[in-house]
This record gives structure tokens, sequence and C-alpha cells, in this order.
């Protein structure tokens, strides 16, 4: 499994947000290059950009600091927030980011999603953040009607690289990860899923580990990283080990 340190990204800022919460932002880095590089000299072999401006404003905001991210680091990027048509695809897939995440959109115009899968094979992930078990878009302002595992199943035969399962309730409240419904989506679908929100301790990752053993793809952390709960080189190193 991988570990991926989070890196969300606030009027250029490193970010944590509680429960999605624009209002409630805390900044822990100013320079979020290079923040990114010392997440790779401790370690990190994959990073997490999200784009929370973008999110909300439904185009990329950041794109100064992602591309700084990307000058500063050697190793692959994964990006979400704002990416909601071709365009902005093709644009940060050229730039270096090693894929990019579809989330409102999945949504909003599946047929992009798809037209995206068979355009960059490997580098297209499936964003879903979910408020009790239903889709959550426009930068979780707003809930779908649809639910995350028919949303999942909906691109399971589209060729998504991997599927990034957030549960909103639990992200940036340090009250743990929803383990089992990850690995209860992870079950239902055919593609990698990745866990997110909620790891709050290195106790935490180890039990996403005992639980999943090799279900999961990887699991994403951002609060525990900066308030020094999840040490990045400990948390590589517990989830490569052997399950």
């Amino acid at each position: 499994m991988i570990f991926f340190p989070a890196i969300d990204l606030k009027d250029g800022q490193c970010v944590r947000l509680l429960r999605g919460d624009m209002d409630q932002a805390t900044v822990f880095n100013e320079n979020p290059a290079a923040q990114a590089a010392e997440f790779e000299q401790r370690g990190s072999e994959w990073l997490h950009l999200v784009d929370l401006n973008g999110a909300f404003e439904g185009r990329p905001v950041n794109g100064a600091a992602v591309e700084g991210i990307l000058g500063a680091v050697g190793i692959p990027a994964q990006l979400g927030g704002g990416i909601r048509d071709m365009e902005t695809i093709d644009f940060w897939l050229e730039k270096g980011i090693r894929r990019v995440i579809l989330g409102t959109v999945a949504v909003r115009d599946p047929d992009l999603v798809r037209r995206a899968c068979a355009r960059h094979p490997g580098r297209v992930a499936l964003g879903i953040d979910a408020r009790d078990g239903r889709v959550a878009v426009e930068g979780w302002a707003e809930t779908a009607e649809i639910t995350a595992l028919e949303l999942a199943q909906r691109f399971t035969e589209a060729g998504a690289a991997a599927l990034i399962y957030t549960d909103i309730s639990r992200d940036g409240a340090m009250q743990g990860p929803n383990t089992e419904a990850t690995l209860a989506l992870a079950a239902a679908v055919d593609i990698p899923v990745i866990l997110s929100g909620g790891v709050s301790s290195m106790a935490d990752l180890e039990a996403v580990k005992a639980a999943a053993g090799d279900q999961l793809e990887g699991v994403i952390s951002g609060r525990a990283v900066y308030d020094g709960r999840v040490d990045v080189a400990a948390a590589v190193a517990a989830l490569k080990a052997a399950a």
C-alpha cells in the first residue's frame, strides 16, 4: 500500500479544512513547493494534491502552486479540484501530473470521464467524496442523489486508474477513518481504492493495514502529518510492509 501525504491548496498556501468547510481552514505552510520537497525527502513515493479553491469555483485556481510543486519534486503526484473539462485534464497531464482526480464532473458529465479514461489510460482517477453514503459535489457544498457505490460501479468499466474514497464526516476531524465503508466499496468494484479522511495517528494507519491487507491501493493523510501525529517515513514503511 502507498502512503499519500496530502497538500490541500487554498489561496496559494497549504491548509487543512475541518469537514470540508472553507471557513475552517488552518494554514500549515505558506510554501507548498517546500512542503512537497520535505515530504519527498522523508520518503514519500507519491503526493496527493487538491486545489480547494478550484473545487468550489469549478476551474483551476492554484495552478502556480501546483506547478511549483511539480518543479520541486521528482515523485509522482495526483491532483484534484476544479478539473471539469478535457482541456484542463490534458493541460495538467502534459504539465507532469501523473494522474488527475475527477469528482464533481463524474456526476455532472459522466461521458467526459469515460472519454478521459480512454484518452489517458491509467492517468484518470475518480474522487468520491461521501456524506452519509451520498456523493458530495461542488467542493462538498452540495449532495447529489447518487450513492457512492452507484457512482463507483458506473466507472468500473470505464477504466479509471483508481478510486479515492473520502468520508467527509471524518475529514480533518481526527476521529479515525471509515475503514469499513471503504473496504465495502473496494469489495464491490474492480478498480484500486484509496482511503481518505480521518486518519489521525500511526495507530489508525496500522489498523487500516491490518483490516485491509492488500485490498486498498493506499491511504491519504493530511492534518495528522502536519500535526506530527503521523510520521511520513514511518507511515510509508508501515503501509509497504507485507500484509
